[in-house]
């Protein structure tokens, strides 16, 4: 992938601000578009769109294809005549961190009843275009709406412990519950045509603006997920369903026992089988809804840490080799040159890299990872190379000013001393020394462009609470914030 030298913002559209508990593809959306624009910014970069599930990861979704109805705006709804604006009084709740709760309960509530009156408009453009989407994405869709009405109606135990016709998804049982679930199903039919209506609106005002949005493809899918449930032979998975194998990383210096993240590992050896088509259609559609994808965790398409599943940590794991450069091949000569970054951050292998290189994909570089082991550290400005993407931080780390004050006396000196700055310059001087690296892009978490602690981190891995909810306040986007953004953005070249 040629990358055109230029710059962009990392922002979840959960963080916006917005009246109904979390951010939403509305008014707030568009002026972050605009926003950007004005700064000089040529990239929107988030997270996965997906609909979350136990804990609020985007990375732990229902479904590696749908999109997440929490963030449906619903002023977008009463403006297409879905709903009325009275159905929207006393929704509003004050400005602060993503409610979860509250969204899932006012929003899966209007959601309801504009589906019902949307369903009443038979002779409508919209519904013709919501049958259309129906029949595109019929290949995932059917089975997910089914997933989540189950999984609503057995009390959100995993899929496994369903009824066992259920689980081995028997076609007469499957036929049976569809035809006591049509009403309910036609919702959350409805809520991803919404959804996805109202993404590829704000993708085009994006496009329009000259920015393009970055996404990002999760490389494990959740167990308890349509996409487990619906295609059971692409997992390893036992008899009853439950996973002989799971995903996670090896002991480091970071942790004494790895991480075992517990999603269920590929059998490769089915997906080849299938000439790879359900990657492919991910990967599709996932390019479809973004203009370049990020591939999360890009190692474990080199090979993967094995656990077996009764194992409480990741210790007694192994690596098992995956053929991710057949996938590639695959996908390259379906789609040609793919817009894709590969995640390369953690253990990696001269194997990973080669791969890597070889499938001509970007890399990841950090900074706040630069400063700890002397000038040969890979991530030191002066080690990068053109073909690769620059960040200050990611969403899983501290943000840059909540970093700085986390480091002891000398790792702020061996910081001063490579930037030629003191301690009153963070997190402007990081954002500087990315801009004016010879990456070709370099993208900055909105909490630094902010300066904000790190009270504004999004993500803390190994922990499962208080993660996903940061949002900035109405009033954090200025003109004098996008106009300094711009021109440290003109000064180091990275100009639209």
């Amino acid at each position: 992938m040629n990358l055109k030298r230029s710059s962009g913002i990392l922002l979840h559209p959960t963080s916006l601000p917005g009246s109904s508990g979390i951010g939403s593809l509305g008014i707030e959306a568009y002026r972050f578009v605009d926003f950007l624009a004005s700064a000089g910014q040529s990239v929107w970069q988030i997270l996965p769109l997906g609909p979350t599930g136990y804990g609020n990861s985007p990375y732990s979704a229902f479904s590696a294809f749908a999109g997440n109805p929490l963030l449906i705006c619903l002023e977008r709804l009463v403006e297409a005549g879905d709903l009325d604006l009275v159905d929207l009084e006393g929704i509003a709740m004050p400005e602060g961190e993503v409610n979860f709760d509250f969204a899932r309960s006012c929003k899966w509530r209007l959601l309801h009843k504009a589906a019902g009156r949307f369903r009443q408009h038979r002779e409508d453009g919209r519904r013709s275009a919501f049958e259309e989407f129906c029949r595109q994405q019929a290949g995932w869709l059917a089975d997910y709406a089914l997933f989540r009405e189950l999984h609503n109606h057995f009390r959100e135990v995993p899929w496994n412990k369903w009824p066992d016709q259920v689980r081995r998804r028997e076609e007469n049982a499957l036929r049976t519950w569809a035809e006591e679930m049509e009403d309910a199903l036609f919702v959350q039919k409805y809520a991803q045509f919404v959804f996805f209506e109202q993404w590829f609106a704000l993708k085009q005002y994006a496009n329009a603006s000259g920015i393009k949005i970055f996404g990002d493809l999760p490389i494990f899918v959740a167990y308890d997920s349509a996409d487990v449930w619906a295609n059971p032979h692409l997992f390893h998975l036992d008899d009853g369903g439950r996973p002989t194998h799971v995903a996670g990383v090896p002991p480091d210096y970071f942790s004494a026992t790895g991480q075992r993240w517990g999603n269920p590992l590929y059998n490769w050896e089915a997906v080849a089988a299938d000439d790879y088509r359900w990657w492919l259609d991910r990967f599709h559609w996932n390019l479809t809804q973004a203009d370049l994808v990020r591939i999360d965790h890009f190692r474990g398409f080199e090979a993967c840490w094995t656990i077996p599943a009764e194992e409480p940590t990741a210790v007694k794991g192994h690596w098992e080799p995956v053929p991710g450069e057949d996938l590639f091949r695959a996908l390259q000569e379906e789609m040609g040159d793919v817009p894709v970054v590969a995640e390369d951050l953690g253990l990696i292998t001269p194997e990973v890299e080669q791969l890597r290189d070889r499938c001509g994909f970007p890399g990841m570089k950090i900074l706040q990872f630069a400063f700890d082991s002397g000038p040969d550290n890979p991530y030191l400005p002066h080690n990068l190379h053109h073909h690769c993407l620059v960040y200050t931080g990611t969403h899983d780390n501290d943000t840059t000013l909540g970093w700085w004050q986390g480091l002891n006396a000398g790792q702020r000196k061996a910081v001063e001393d490579y930037l030629g700055t003191d301690r009153g310059r963070m997190p402007d001087a990081l954002i500087r020394a990315a801009l004016a690296s010879v990456a070709d892009l370099a993208i900055i978490p909105l909490q630094d462009i902010l300066a904000l602690d790190d009270r504004a981190r999004m993500n803390r891995p190994g922990s499962a609470k208080n993660n996903w909810s940061w949002r900035f306040g109405p009033k954090g986007l200025t003109e004098t914030a996008a106009a300094s953004l711009r021109r440290l953005t003109e000064i180091y070249g990275r100009l639209p």
